[in-house]
């Protein structure tokens, strides 16, 4: 013989347990599992349908115990074998460029709540070259209570602070400024006559050579944010050259700025 299965009024909660493994990537594990179902009906045919119908109702629950308990254990099983293998796969960092990549791995779990789902990101630059630790902590992210919001984005001081430290240790943070550089609307030139207002006797040992300026960080720049106001504190050398014939340099003078 032959029989048929009807399931009606199937439901199924689910609950996954958010965290992180030691790498930052995102991880899951089922928490809660519920599956009801409301009734199911078996309908037999053949030579021994009338011995079912002496124990149908005995069979239909057994079936219906049996369904409700393969549901949760084929949702455990598809959370560990396919789930959470795809989130180590997700990648929490980023190359920028051939002197830094970003980290941006999870420092806590994410914290999930009837209202929102709050998720803390690394959010620091790092030299591709020779990875170290920042010389500074980062400082406490707040963000305020608004439920009126969708969506809060917060970045802290700490992520442009080591990008600054980052790009300076790398000598990243340096610039060249030479005649060529200058708009030809400006009525400034880049050269030893008109520094001799400020040395007069440059323009009598080079006179009208070119000069070339360099401006580098003399320390990692350092950004301070507090409420309704942001402060960056750069130190920098700016250090003047003369360009001679032969195309080599000599230096005139080292400026230190500290803003």
């Amino acid at each position: 013989g032959s029989f048929d299965l009807k399931v009606e009024g199937l439901s199924i909660t689910i609950g996954l347990r958010l965290g992180s493994d030691p790498a930052g990537r995102p991880a899951v594990t089922l928490s809660e599992c519920g599956a009801h179902i409301a009734r199911v009906r078996v309908r037999i045919s053949g030579r021994f349908g009338w011995l079912y119908n002496l124990f149908h109702k005995k069979i239909e629950s057994s079936f219906k115990k049996t369904m409700e308990k393969k549901v949760c254990e084929v949702a455990a099983s598809s959370a560990q074998s396919k789930l959470q293998p795809f989130l180590q796969t997700l990648p929490v960092t980023a190359k920028i460029d051939k002197v830094a990549g970003i980290d941006y791995s999870l420092v806590v779990p994410p914290a999930a709540s009837a209202q929102s789902l709050d998720v803390s990101l690394k959010g620091e630059f790092f030299s591709l070259a020779h990875r170290t630790a920042a010389p500074f902590a980062p400082p406490v992210l707040a963000f305020p209570v608004d439920p009126a919001r969708m969506v809060y984005f917060g970045a802290s001081s700490y992520l442009f602070n080591t990008a600054g430290f980052v790009y300076h240790t790398a000598g990243a943070l340096r610039f060249e400024i030479t005649e060529a550089m200058i708009p030809k609307q400006f009525q400034f030139h880049l050269n030893t006559s008109t520094f001799s207002a400020f040395i007069p006797q440059l323009e009598k040992k080079y006179p009208d050579r070119p000069m070339k300026l360099t401006i580098q960080t003399a320390s990692a720049p350092f950004l301070t944010m507090a409420p309704g106001n942001v402060s960056l504190t750069p130190v920098l050398d700016i250090q003047a050259f003369v360009v001679l014939p032969n195309s080599s340099l000599v230096s005139i003078f080292l400026l230190g700025v500290v803003s």
